[in-house]
């Protein structure tokens, strides 16, 4: 049976701990509203962005150079895997969900004769792969930063991934990251950055978009399709990476104040249990000494 001083300094621990979790969920929760209106105010632009281009590649626009972004390299052997994962834990399943999806992902790509490669952007990621598959890492990026990442570091990964994509390293990229959902909810996706995904995207929102194709003739762009979309491809990559950050970190900002309101709550349970069980032990102990007590006293 535990002293009355091990249950004691026990209960002052955990106590301890329940502030600190408690002053994590604040923070999680201040942190979690501005990054949530970021990802929000973002998604209009993103998409509004996917849907221009995907209206110029209804055009059967063909050719080499940025336009490749858009057309592809005619195969589809070589992969590009990028998990977005945050820098730090105490969030959860937030960053093993994605770990454990990549990983799915490129155990299937690898059981169909695909070759793959890994672009891991944030720490858990890093560390995750370089322990089970350090040789298909390419590259990593870290410190994002506890308010998310910025522009900037959207461009740096964007360059980074052309770059590759330019010098023939792979054919497909692909993004698994944490969609923001709510709070309490973030939802792991795919979204096929190069190329693009159009068929996807026209039938995203739409289930009816198959049978019911628009006709874009319409339009007239100037100067012509091909100029627009050297200059947009490369900026919608910026702008796509950018936009997953900024709903990464949303997600990040949520689970970890829910991980840290369930551990407060627990850490509350666990101070009632030790505090009935010290009452119990020293009401025991009281006993015990009157016990002892009044068998002296009758012994006399």
């Amino acid at each position: 049976m535990p002293s009355l001083k091990d249950l004691k300094t026990k209960i002052t621990s955990v106590s301890s701990t329940k502030k600190i979790t408690s002053a994590m969920k604040m923070v999680a929760a201040s942190k979690l509203r501005r990054s949530q209106e970021k990802a929000e105010a973002a998604r209009p632009y993103s998409s509004r962005l996917e849907e221009m281009l995907s209206s110029l590649a209804s055009s059967r626009i063909t050719g080499e150079g940025v336009i490749r972004l858009l057309t592809g390299t005619g195969k589809h052997e070589r992969y590009l895997v990028v998990p977005v994962t945050a820098d730090r834990g105490l969030c959860g399943g937030f960053n093993s969900n994605i770990n454990r999806e990549t990983t799915k992902y490129i155990r299937s790509l690898e059981s169909e004769g695909k070759n793959v490669s890994l672009l891991t952007i944030g720490k858990k990621s890093r560390d995750f792969f370089n322990r089970i598959m350090k040789d298909k890492i390419i590259e990593s990026f870290i410190d994002l930063g506890s308010t998310g990442a910025g522009y900037d570091t959207a461009m740096q990964i964007s360059n980074k991934i052309q770059s590759l994509y330019f010098d023939d390293q792979f054919d497909v990229c692909v993004l698994i990251f944490n969609k923001f959902k709510s709070a309490i909810v973030q939802e792991v996706s795919q979204q096929q950055l190069i190329p693009l995904d159009i068929a996807n995207k026209n039938t995203e929102n739409d289930p009816d978009a198959k049978e019911e194709k628009k006709d874009n003739s319409i339009y007239t762009y100037e100067p012509d399709e091909a100029s627009i979309l050297q200059d947009l491809l490369p900026k919608n990559i910026s702008i796509q990476i950018f936009m997953i950050l900024l709903e990464s970190n949303a997600g990040e900002q949520g689970a970890r104040m829910v991980a840290m309101d369930n551990a407060t709550r627990n850490a509350g349970e666990m101070i009632d249990g030790l505090t009935l069980r010290y009452n119990r032990t020293r009401q025991a102990f009281i006993t015990k000494e009157l016990i002892e007590i009044i068998s002296g006293a009758e012994s006399v």
